[in-house]
């Protein structure tokens, strides 16, 4: 069995698993991952939302965190809401 070497281009694949279910997007094309630390076998992520008040905030947060733990070589996990800067459409990433 390969396994993944944990980094941060790993911890954004298995974060691009985390869909928005709003818009339909993952996580990561949308721009909403503002911070990625690996210390060891911990990894702690900060990201954001559309907005303050999306309501499927919590949910897309678990998600990333499910994500992260799922990943090879990942014991803990951590997933800070932050909204500073806020997120805007140019954000997202855009088609290659």
């Amino acid at each position: 069995m390969m396994t993944t070497q944990l980094n941060e281009a790993a911890v954004l694949d298995a974060l691009r698993q985390v869909i928005d279910p709003e818009v339909g997007m993952n996580v990561v094309d949308m721009g909403l991952i503002y911070h990625v630390a690996i210390e060891g076998a911990r990894v702690r992520v900060a990201m954001t939302l559309t907005s303050p008040g999306c309501p499927m905030g919590e949910s897309i947060r678990d998600g990333a965190q499910v994500a992260l733990l799922n990943l090879d070589g990942v014991a803990d996990a951590e997933v800070e809401l932050v909204f500073d800067p806020p997120w805007h459409p140019a954000m997202m990433l855009q088609p290659a």
